[in-house]
Formats: C-alpha cells, sequence, structure tokens
C-alpha cells in the first residue's frame, strides 16, 4: 500500500499544556477523520511548535488518543520574521488507496493561512 504524508496546522490560543493538548487532538481527530485512517494506518507523525510554545509536548495529545505504539517525533520549527505564533505544525505518514491529490491536508483556525491553496480542497 502506498505511504502518505498529510499535513496539517493549528495556532493555540495561549502557551499552556491544555491550549496546545487541545489544538493537537482536534487538528489529529480532523486530519484522521477526513481522510478517512484508522489507528492502525498510521506510520508515524512528526510534530513542530514555533518557538513561543513551551508548555508542553503536542505528542502528549497523541498518546492521550490512545496512539501508544505509533512513533512521534517532536521539533522545535524554525523562527521565521514575521511567521505566525504558537503554531502547531504536523506531518502524519500513513498507508493509504488515496492518490497525492485525494489526500486533505488540515489547517485550522487562522493557520488556514499558512496554506490556502489547501485548504480549496473539497
Amino acid at each position: 500500500m502506498p505511504v502518505r504524508g498529510i499535513r496539517g496546522a493549528v495556532q493555540a490560543p495561549s502557551d499552556t499544556a491544555e491550549a496546545i493538548n487541545t489544538g493537537t487532538k482536534a487538528l489529529l481527530r480532523e486530519m484522521v477523520a477526513a481522510n478517512d485512517i484508522r489507528p492502525d494506518d498510521i506510520i508515524s507523525i512528526f510534530f513542530t511548535t514555533t518557538v513561543d510554545l513551551t508548555a508542553d509536548f503536542p505528542a502528549a495529545a497523541a498518546r492521550q488518543l490512545g496512539w501508544t505504539d505509533v512513533p512521534l517525533l517532536g521539533a522545535q520549527e524554525m523562527e521565521a520574521k514575521d511567521g505566525m505564533p504558537r503554531v502547531i505544525r504536523i506531518l502524519m505518514h500513513v498507508e493509504s488507496d488515496r492518490t497525492r491529490a485525494q489526500i486533505r491536508h488540515i489547517y485550522l483556525g487562522e493557520a488556514v493561512k499558512l496554506r490556502p491553496d489547501w485548504n480549496q480542497q473539497p
């Protein structure tokens, strides 16, 4: 089965563990639902956060969803001038029969401004 990458991002309202976990869970759930992904289809997930999010690891939210056997990795996003603050980004690797064109990348809230071209998908 082909391996696909699914991208997503969400902006946390504040640098708190609750805000990071809530935003990450919402994003993960939407990515899975929009692409008909079962937890067993997930190969790995790579998380990044902007430098202003330090209260918790986004991967903790995936563990709280019960994804205890999925390899997870987190890193700090490079700091770019005029970059959007408090952003959690995800790259999820999955097994999927969908073509690249059929994959739905999910950007929630203000994060839609990061990739407006991907938010025009059906």
